[in-house]
This record gives C-alpha cells, sequence and structure tokens, in this order.
C-alpha cells in the first residue's frame, strides 16, 4: 500500500511540475529529475525499489514502441550517415574516452569495469531525447538525426556494457570477440522484429474493441522486449524494426475507430511512464549517497564531474570532426562535378552536439552491475551525476541555444501537409458521382471552397465556414447540455452526442 501511495503522490506532484515547466518553457523532465534529487534527500524521502530489469522493460520499451511508430523511414533512410555516426562513432569513442578518464583516476580500476562505465554513459537517451525535442522548434532533418539516434545507440552500447560485465565475471576481456557478436544480434534482433510484423498484423485487423485492442498493444511491446532477452537478442533492435515495419504497412492493421481510442492512450501511457522515469532518476539519489560518507561524497561528486566533462566534451568533439568530414566530402563532389548532398551548417552541428542528455538507460544499467563489481558505487554516483548533470545543463540551455543560433525553418512538415490536404480533397471531388443532385453539389462546393483555401496558403481552421463551424458547435453544446440539466435526456445520450460534436469540431480545425 506504502508503494501505491508513494506512486500515487509522485504522479499527482509530477503533473503539477509538468504543468509549471510548461508555463515557463522549460523542458518537464528537467524539472522532475531535479525536483526527485530535491526529495530524495529530504527525511524520509519515498523509496521505490524497481529492479534494473523492469525499469528497461517498464519505462524504455513503451516509449521506444512509441517513437519508433511515430518516426518517418524514409526521413531516417536520408540521413543514414550522421545517424549511424552517431549510433557507433559517438558511442564507441565516448566508450573510450572515459574507459581511459575511469584509468587515469583510478589506476587499479579493470578495464573491463572502465568499459563498462563508459559504455553505460555512452548513449544518449531516447525517452529525454524525444521528450525534449518535441517541445522544441527543431528543423526536421535535424530531428530525425537525433531521435533516430536515440533509438538505435542504446542497443550498440548496451552490447558493450554487457560484454564488459561478462568479462569482469569472466575474469578476462578480449575487445575483438565483442565484434561478430554484435553484429550478429544487431541483424538477428532486426530479422525477429520484422518476422513478426506479418502475422501481428493479422492478429491486430480481428480486434473489434479499442480496450482489448490497446491491451494487446501494450502485452505485445513488453513481449517482444522478454522475449528478445530470452533469446539473447537487442531488445532494442527488435523494438523499434517492429514498430518501424508496422507503421509502413499499406493496409492498416487497426480499424479506425480502434485507431482513433488507442492512440490517446498510448500517448497518456507514454507521458505517465516519463513521468515515473524522470522521477525515478533523481529519487536514486537518496540510495546512492547513503553509500558514503560525507567526504567520500564530495570526493567522488568531483571525480564524476570530471566524466561528466569528458562525456559532453566527446560528444562536441566527435559531431564537428563529422561536420569537418561532410563539408570536405561536399567540396571534393563540387570539383569533381558531382551534385553534393544537403549542406551541413555549423549551427546544426552545434545543436546535435549538444543534444546528448542522458537518462532512465544509464541509470537502470549502473544499478544492474552485480554486487562485488569493482568500483561499483563510484560507477552507480556517476551514472546519477551524468544523468541530471545532460539534463540540467543541456535540457535548459537547448531553447536558449536554437534561438541563439537562429536556424533558419526546413518547412518540409508544411509543404507536405499542403501537399497531403490537397491531394486528398482532389481525390474526393473526383469521386464524386457525375450526377447534379443537390447532394452532389453542395459536397463539390464544399470542397471546392477548401481546396481554394488551402491553394492560398491559409490553415484551414481559419477558413470561414470553419469558424462558424465552431462557433454552431459551442452553442449546440450548450443547448445539449440544457437538455441534460433539465433531464430530458440521460447521460447515454447526451455522450454520444458530446462525442459527435467532438468530432465535428476537430473537422473544423484549430482557431488561428
Amino acid at each position: 500500500m506504502q508503494v501505491f501511495e508513494t506512486i500515487l503522490v509522485l504522479l499527482l506532484g509530477a503533473a503539477v511540475v509538468s504543468s509549471f515547466a510548461k508555463r515557463v518553457n522549460i523542458p518537464y523532465p528537467v524539472l522532475l529529475a531535479v525536483g526527485g534529487a530535491l526529495l530524495a534527500c529530504l527525511p524520509n524521502a519515498p523509496k521505490l525499489d524497481f529492479p534494473p530489469d523492469l525499469v528497461l522493460v517498464l519505462f524504455v520499451a513503451p516509449v521506444l514502441m512509441d517513437a519508433a511508430f511515430d518516426t518517418s523511414l524514409r526521413d531516417l533512410r536520408a540521413m543514414w550517415l550522421p545517424v549511424l555516426s552517431l549510433v557507433l562513432a559517438a558511442v564507441v569513442l565516448t566508450t573510450v574516452a572515459v574507459a581511459f578518464a575511469a584509468r587515469w583516476l583510478f589506476p587499479d580500476m579493470p578495464w573491463a569495469a572502465a568499459v563498462a562505465l563508459g559504455a553505460l554513459l555512452a548513449p544518449p537517451d531516447a525517452v529525454a531525447a524525444t521528450t525534449i525535442l518535441r517541445k522544441l522548434p527543431v528543423p526536421l532533418r535535424m530531428r530525425m538525426v537525433l531521435e533516430g539516434e536515440s533509438l538505435l545507440n542504446d542497443a550498440s552500447a548496451l552490447l558493450i556494457y554487457k560484454v564488459a560485465v561478462g568479462a569482469v565475471v569472466a575474469g578476462e576481456f578480449h575487445a575483438a570477440d565483442a565484434v561478430p557478436m554484435f553484429v550478429l544480434v544487431v541483424f538477428g534482433s532486426a530479422i525477429f522484429g520484422l518476422a513478426l510484423t506479418w502475422p501481428i498484423s493479422r492478429i491486430m485487423r480481428h480486434f473489434e474493441e479499442a480496450p482489448s485492442a490497446v491491451i494487446f498493444q501494450f502485452g505485445l511491446t513488453f513481449g517482444i522486449w522478454l522475449l528478445s532477452e530470452r533469446l539473447r537478442l537487442s531488445p532494442i533492435v527488435a523494438v523499434v524494426t517492429f514498430a518501424l515495419a508496422m507503421s509502413r504497412l499499406s493496409t492498416r492493421p487497426m480499424q479506425t475507430h480502434i485507431r482513433t481510442s488507442s492512440f490517446p492512450i498510448w500517448e497518456t501511457a507514454t507521458v505517465v511512464l516519463n513521468v515515473l522515469a524522470f522521477t525515478l532518476v533523481g529519487l536514486q539519489l537518496g540510495p546512492i549517497l547513503e553509500k558514503s560518507s560525507a567526504g567520500e561524497r564530495l570526493h567522488s561528486l568531483g571525480l564524476a564531474l570530471v566524466i561528466l566533462a569528458v562525456v559532453i566534451a566527446v560528444r562536441l568533439g566527435w559531431v564537428f570532426v563529422h561536420h569537418l568530414l561532410v563539408r570536405l566530402n561536399a567540396m571534393r563532389s563540387e570539383r569533381d562535378g558531382r551534385k553534393p548532398g544537403a549542406p551541413a551548417t555549423l549551427k546544426g552541428a552545434v545543436v546535435i552536439g549538444w543534444s546528448g542528455m542522458r537518462g532512465i538507460v544509464t541509470l537502470a544499467a549502473a544499478m544492474a552491475l552485480p554486487a562485488g563489481f569493482p568500483y561499483r558505487d563510484f560507477i552507480q554516483l556517476t551514472a546519477f551525476v551524468v544523468v541530471l548533470g545532460t539534463l540540467v545543463i543541456q535540457g535548459l540551455t537547448l531553447r536558449p541555444l536554437l534561438k541563439l543560433v537562429r536556424l533558419p525553418s526546413d518547412g518540409i512538415v508544411q509543404r507536405e501537409l499542403q501537399l497531403a490536404r490537397t491531394t486528398a480533397i482532389r481525390a474526393a471531388m473526383d469521386a464524386l458521382p457525375a450526377d447534379d443532385t443537390p447532394t452532389s453539389r453542395r459536397l463539390r462546393d464544399e470542397l471546392a471552397a477548401a481546396l481554394e483555401h488551402l491553394e492560398s496558403g491559409a490553415a484551414p481552421g481559419a477558413r470561414a465556414d470553419n469558424v462558424l463551424r465552431r462557433c454552431l458547435v459551442a452553442q449546440s453544446r450548450h443547448a445539449v447540455q440544457d437538455l441534460r440539466l433539465s433531464g430530458a435526456i440521460g447521460d447515454d445520450a447526451y455522450r454520444q452526442v458530446e462525442a459527435e460534436l467532438d468530432w465535428v469540431e476537430l473537422s473544423a480545425g484549430e482557431p488561428e
């Protein structure tokens, strides 16, 4: 009962904090993590002891599934080179740099333990990246790079982490042995995720009720993760591959009423999980600090800050090197008469280099270290410092940085949205019967007016008929509400009409 009460209080407090964060334009993960850390320092602070394996499957799997399903595979393919450079090169360089820094600070630390520390600190977190970046005015291509990185880099880092931890347990470490296993696991996990797409899509088409469909979707998400672990595959790669493939099916695997009901449920569930995850990050400060004296804490904290600086510097350094290589390749293409790719800008490199927030995956990996692991307490403290440090330092300054560099808006989504809307309206007009009945004339006139409005560049919600429709819906709501209050209709009829009016209002678009 105490755990339930604690979670309830945390959710209510986090909802208030998140609302405040939106008002002051601060990413809510930052305030939640700081709030959790402050709460952990209070006497009799609440404790939530989740097993590390449960933390990963509970907090990471649904968020990855949701983020991957919404990711554009076309844009991801277009930006494959910068994504791959961050997923592989940046992770490996961070792992190596942190390992050398740890060995410099602690010469007696085993190399395998130092590599494990570097690997668990290497990947920026998918939850932090998607939560913070989607609230900021980031150009589409840059957002695709950062979200693509956040979807895949956990896999490469956790594979290195598992090899290093296994080497500590076994007593020997051979880096060359990890490469074949890495390739095998990645490809095996991708094939596993793709293989599930066809049968699952067939099953999902048979659901008639949204609650059953949503339960199946969440159970499937956790099931893919757990089964991948049992098969010694990468659950991250399997979940991401499955979600990307499902989102690309030409025939939708869900009926319309199920899709419109399940998407808001997923959005709410992922927000709840994000709230608990980032609060949990802050609450881990208490158990970590209890393991050492005041003097040891200050000394370890200073060394952890050194590692934090290394983590931030290595990412920035690699992004600038990659930017330089891309520019040199573009200049070489121009000299050879070949068409260069999309121009890379130094401003974009600065933003990508600064978008390296760590999160729940790093902390869960640190908590999962076996008892007796060399320098386990320092590794856990460092993980907390790096997670909280990157969230606060980079998360708080990302919006001011975007305003400072003034990245030009690419307008890709707006142009493609315009194309999709006009194409849909023209297709509807072509499908209208050729007869001259009043119904056909009315619909044809309405679609023609909508098309003319779109081609003028104005937003659909600003159309005169949509403005009027929203006003009429408001009056209709008041009239139906009066019927309900007077007892002329019951709640069953009221709720059904309310839902119908909701769809009419949504079809009118948002007011400008």
